[in-house]
């Protein structure tokens, strides 16, 4: 069944790439694409309040069913009015399936076509999830795009493994597909294929022939090479109607955004930009600053001159490094605030740039990085320059 709450509109496509501006319609709001989704595994973006995440600028946020299920239990969530009562936030929410955090957390897996079953991270009781489960979770949270259970294998998966995993992907997507019965929620497949062409392209033909909402691009940035990843990309939405909003999981990098948005990739997350900011690091289109290095001990100006997010136009270089160093949670608070207020701003320029008719969307140029206060030998900048009109 698919959503009648749902749908994706193209509003400009590029004449000479397969970048392209679109609109998705949930129940809780519009999304204009391409988009990037914070990250809130377990109901918050760290360090963030709701309020604070959508002033700067986000309409959607991304919840883990996994670890909501076993913390602190979809009956809990149910009795206090669903995920968004629960979080506070009134806008559209998309629930991952748990696929990925039974390769990353879980322990002695034992994975089969009926399901997977698996130690649990939080107190090594076994659990067992099957598609028909992970349906039941993400419609009782209430989230307006949940996704079908995949497997997702690492990077060193043999074409044999990849290939089994592949056939299991398909029963399973079909499974979630044939037990979602929410028409207020829309579900999105998931491709796998690992970094194997052949396997790919079978993957993204049997998931949309399942006649998703949406598709999901899984199983890479994994471990392989950029470049791999987006020949992955390149391969996979090749075989995805154009009608279809493509979603890239956990990429969250200026020029890894850009790149894929020119190949078609209408949807982002990565946890990227929050876990950078805990760990005492800023991102700018300088490249990343590491706020624990002394050359940042007197600095006068803000994280990145010209960003005008609330940190930046608050607070000095020294007194975020004085709060990183004494582990303050306010300087990871304020890191976190820049870190969004980038992805969030570079998600708009590249809209825009689209909209107007650049070329491909814009493209990215690397040049040699003149920051003193990078800290980074040979480092090198990403700036986002528009090509010629079409």
């Amino acid at each position: 069944m698919s959503s009648s709450a749902f749908s994706f509109t193209v509003e400009r496509e590029a004449n000479s790439s397969r970048a392209r501006a679109g609109r998705i319609d949930t129940p809780h709001g519009s999304i204009l694409t391409p988009v990037f989704i914070p990250v809130g595994t377990r109901g918050t973006v760290k360090t963030m309040k709701p309020e604070e995440v959508s002033e700067l600028g986000f309409e959607i946020l991304l919840t883990n069913a996994y670890h909501l299920w076993l913390r602190p239990g979809i009956e809990v969530v149910e009795k206090l009015g669903g995920i968004h009562k629960f979080i506070g936030w009134d806008k559209a929410i998309l629930s991952d399936s748990g696929g990925f955090q039974i390769l990353s957390l879980g322990s002695d897996v034992r994975t089969t076509e009926e399901g997977a079953s698996f130690k649990n991270h939080i107190n090594g009781s076994r659990v067992f999830l099957t598609p028909e489960i992970s349906m039941e979770i993400q419609e009782r949270l209430g989230t307006d795009i949940a996704m079908s259970l995949d497997e997702c294998l690492p990077f060193s998966a043999t074409k044999e493994r990849v290939r089994d995993s592949v056939s299991l992907n398909k029963n399973w997507a079909l499974r979630s597909k044939l037990s979602h019965t929410s028409e207020k929620q829309a579900i999105f497949g998931i491709v796998q294929g690992g970094v194997f062409k052949d396997l790919r392209k079978e993957s993204a033909k049997e998931i949309t022939e399942i006649g998703f909402d949406g598709c999901g691009i899984g199983g890479l940035s994994v471990g392989e090479p950029r470049e791999l990843t987006l020949e992955m990309v390149d391969t996979t939405i090749s075989e995805i109607p154009r009608e279809t909003p493509v979603y890239l999981m956990g990429v969250g990098d200026f020029k890894g955004i850009a790149e894929a948005v020119s190949l078609g990739v209408d949807i982002f997350d990565s946890v990227l930009p929050t876990r950078l900011a805990r760990n005492g690091c800023a991102l700018t289109l300088g490249g990343r600053l590491n706020f624990r290095n002394a050359v940042h001990a007197h600095a006068e100006g803000p994280v990145e001159e010209g960003c005008e997010c609330y940190t930046c136009r608050s607070f000095s270089r020294a007194y975020i490094r004085h709060l990183v160093v004494e582990k303050e949670i306010l300087g990871l608070h304020l890191l976190t605030i820049h870190n969004l207020w980038k992805l969030s701003s570079f998600m708009n320029e590249l809209r825009d740039s689209i909209l107007r008719g650049n070329k491909d969307g814009g493209k990215m140029g690397v040049r040699s990085c003149n920051d003193t206060f990078c800290g980074r030998s040979r480092c090198k900048t990403v700036r986002w320059t528009p090509k010629m009109k079409v």
